[in-house]
């Protein structure tokens, strides 16, 4: 999907305002359920991803959707592979590791997309 650009709109418009204070709420709602259920109720804010994202298109903040969407997957994804380690013979201690590094990962594109939310700047968009 190629992006288009939103500068017809108003940074300050009422629209993408709103929408950028719920793209900060989804931040927040994905950082607690990350950091107090380890992910474990982080389906409730991707599912409210999924449904905010139509409204976001051809603005700057359908990439803060996205990213907040693919960082979900990806975090799933690993957690997946760290259990299916855990239940291996010798893939206790690569779980382990597994783990540690997909919520430094998932850490770290929170506090980036949320830094990039606060400075007004889209996220790195992969081409589709």
């Amino acid at each position: 999907m190629i992006m288009t650009t939103d500068a017809t709109l108003d940074y300050n418009s009422p629209y993408l305002t709103n929408l950028r204070s719920t793209a900060w709420w989804l931040y927040i709602f994905h950082a607690v359920c990350f950091l107090f259920t380890l992910g474990i109720f982080s389906f409730v804010p991707l599912i409210l991803n999924y449904l905010v994202r139509p409204r976001a298109i051809h603005t700057w903040l359908y990439t803060h959707q996205t990213w907040q969407i693919r960082s979900f997957w990806w975090y799933f994804a690993w957690v997946v592979l760290g259990w299916i380690f855990y239940f291996t013979i010798i893939g206790m201690i690569f779980a382990a590791a597994v783990w540690v590094l997909a919520w430094c990962w998932y850490t770290y594109r929170l506090i980036k997309g949320f830094l990039y939310l606060n400075d007004g700047i889209p996220m790195p968009y992969p081409e589709e």
